[in-house]
């Protein structure tokens, strides 16, 4: 909820009251220094301890609710039939509009299913942006991606209320070009991870719909981040500002043959499924599931998990469920650019975004700037982000560098979890960052994984610019307290 104060600030207020808590510390920039490097300037390999303020991601890191908590232990842990199976699916007919639902372990798994079926050798798969699992899993079955974002989508300083819109006219000239019966599935993301957790609204949706049905074409849809999508349909899209949330997401919803998600992000749960209202799609998927995750009735997640995530959809209609990640995401991005830092605008779901080519022009993208940009991140504050840039690209078939279409560093937002003051730190430290922005250097590989290479690729840096920030930090903040 956003509240107006006496002297005309807009402050995001939590809807929520803190009952148990997890101890957190800040480690002094020497151990931040050492820390890094042995994780290979790679803030995935950092260790938890490490970790001040974790902005890594918002994927199963979400504070569940009461009623989650206590959901799970009433699980029904019988391996087929579960009642828990039932309370799901019951969930998902209820607020979604499915029949049908698929139970998996987590977003990719469901990936993996849609391409085992759909996708073929010389498919291609047109969407809105990819997402770094997504692509693998296609390309893997045979596939292609064909991403027709709009032009607003790569602006990293824009206005447009939908970057995460599809263009309607690069799709009509993909399904000229290709033809119909090579397009496995149209995929439209909620909200866009990539691009900086951008929205599409539902007017596209409502297009990318009526051009699929008229080639026969699939619609799929990737709402692991849907409460938000809706949330910012309700903001932005004139026509929906009277509409709740459950009815915006049961429209968006009803313009899609396929849904799956990540659990983790909107429903606070590890774990994911799929949902559809076609029966032969659904048999097709279900032939596979219990060889790659486990029977009908659990998929490869626990009772508990499934219990949980039964609350999580019927909780995340509530709009102060789903915009309580927005709002602390826009607080975050409109102090930072108030103050000069670049950042992605407007302020999408998920994360807070940092421009690295234009926090740190001086850097080419060969030698990495938004990975290096996030070790900086965590040297100067002790808060651990994701590079979302060249390195989350794998190189081409001939071992060639792609480059990718944006530099940024994700600083992820989890629902619930983090106060107004320690948003307010990682502004502060975030923006002396970017004055000494020329302290920052590239990163070579050291150890390069053939796919997937930003989980356990290790790097160092390309001269001594870690040393010498964290020197610069303790003139500045001595001991940090």
């Amino acid at each position: 909820m956003i509240i107006q104060l006496s002297d005309g600030r807009q402050l995001p207020v939590e809807m929520h009251k803190v009952r148990i808590v997890q101890k957190t510390s800040l480690p002094p920039a020497e151990h931040r220094l050492r820390a890094m490097a042995e994780a290979g300037y790679n803030t995935f390999l950092l260790r938890t301890r490490d970790v001040f303020l974790d902005m890594l991601t918002d994927s199963g890191t979400n504070a569940m609710s009461d009623n989650q908590q206590a959901a799970m232990m009433v699980s029904d842990d019988a391996y087929a039939g579960s009642e828990s199976f039932y309370r799901l699916t019951a969930a998902v007919k209820d607020v979604w509009g499915f029949e049908y639902v698929l139970p998996v372990h987590q977003g990719r798994a469901a990936e993996h299913l849609l391409a085992k079926v759909f996708v073929k050798p010389g498919s291609v798969v047109p969407m809105n942006y990819h997402f770094t699992t997504t692509r693998a899993h296609i390309e893997l079955a045979g596939g292609s991606i064909l991403e027709i974002f709009t032009d607003e989508a790569l602006n990293t300083q824009s206005s447009f209320p939908f970057k995460g819109n599809l263009d309607l006219d690069k799709f009509q000239r993909v399904v000229e070009e290709y033809g119909a019966e090579r397009i496995a599935y149209v995929r439209m993301e909620a909200t866009t991870n990539l691009l900086g957790g951008q929205p599409f609204s539902l007017s596209n949706l409502r297009e990318v719909r009526r051009i699929a049905s008229q080639h026969g074409i699939l619609v799929v849809l990737d709402a692991s981040l849907i409460s938000e999508n809706a949330y910012f349909i309700k903001q932005r899209e004139n026509d929906y500002q009277s509409k709740s949330i459950q009815e915006i997401m049961r429209e968006i919803m009803s313009l899609a043959d396929i849904v799956y998600l990540s659990g983790r992000k909107s429903t606070n749960v590890r774990g994911g499924l799929i949902a559809t209202n076609d029966r032969k799609i659904y048999s097709d998927l279900l032939a596979w599931l219990p060889v790659y995750e486990g029977f009908a009735t659990y998929g490869g997640m626990s009772t508990k998990e499934i219990e949980a995530m039964a609350v999580g959809i019927r909780e995340m209609v509530d709009i102060n469920v789903a915009g309580s990640s927005a709002e602390f995401v826009k607080y975050f991005v409109e102090r930072l650019h108030a103050n000069g830092v670049p950042v992605v605008t407007p302020p999408g779901g998920l994360a807070c975004h940092l421009d690295a080519r234009r926090f740190i022009p001086h850097i080419p993208q060969i030698n990495y700037p938004a990975g290096a940009l996030a070790a900086a991140v965590y040297l100067a504050s002790g808060v651990r982000p994701m590079e979302r840039g060249t390195l989350s690209s794998d190189r081409d078939k001939d071992g060639n560098e792609v480059l990718a279409d944006l530099e940024l560093v994700r600083l992820a937002v989890p629902r619930r979890v983090y106060s107004l003051s320690q948003i307010e730190y990682a502004i502060d430290r975030i923006t002396w960052l970017h004055r000494h922005c020329d302290l920052i250097g590239g990163l070579k590989f050291v150890e390069e994984p053939p796919v997937l290479r930003f989980f356990f690729g290790k790097l160092a840096p390309l001269g001594d610019w870690g040393s010498r920030l964290v020197a610069a930090y303790q003139r500045d903040f001595g001991m940090d307290c």
